[in-house]
């Protein structure tokens, strides 16, 4: 069948569920992990908004957000660390390396228990828009700062339409 804008006709409505890995850094934006936050916050973005353009065809989407799981991610041939070059973040820096390297191969998430978690979702007729894998109550704590924040800026931020404006 040809789609829209290939001369007409109906697009398949074939069943397709695309699993995207964000991760713990797309919903909780760590300390010194700003460009890999911001591309996993991206990430996020895109796929909620990619949600809304592929459900009509029958194409669900899944956000992955795993925190730290058992791999080879913070071991020596993985990590690049920055020089402590600005006085400024020096101790910080060092004090958050040194957690990070202590971290290595202590991980709690076990990547073959991911997998099968995965593949459960991936089996699912009604998969999750979103799931949260290993650092669940971490996600749940942004969303409760998150709940906050907007009924905190309620008052101030409802008043800000035209005043002619229904």
């Amino acid at each position: 069948m040809r789609g829209p804008g290939r001369g007409g006709g109906r697009v398949p409505r074939r069943p397709a569920h695309i699993i995207t890995i964000s991760s713990l850094a797309g919903a909780v934006g760590p300390e010194f992990c700003v460009a890999y936050a911001a591309a996993k916050f991206g990430v996020e973005g895109f796929m909620e908004s990619l949600r809304h353009d592929v459900e009509p065809f029958n194409i669900r989407t899944t956000i992955v957000q795993p925190g730290f799981f058992r791999t080879e991610l913070l071991v020596d041939a993985s990590t690049t660390w920055a020089e402590l070059s600005v006085d400024d973040y020096a101790e910080r820096t060092a004090a958050t390396k040194k957690v990070w390297e202590s971290m290595n191969g202590q991980q709690a998430g076990a990547p073959v228990k991911l997998a099968e978690a995965l593949l459960t979702i991936a089996g699912q007729e009604q998969p999750p828009a979103r799931f949260v894998a290993g650092a669940i109550e971490a996600v749940a704590e942004k969303a409760r700062g998150l709940l906050a924040q907007a009924e905190e800026s309620r008052e101030l931020g409802a008043s800000l339409a035209h005043d002619d404006a229904a």
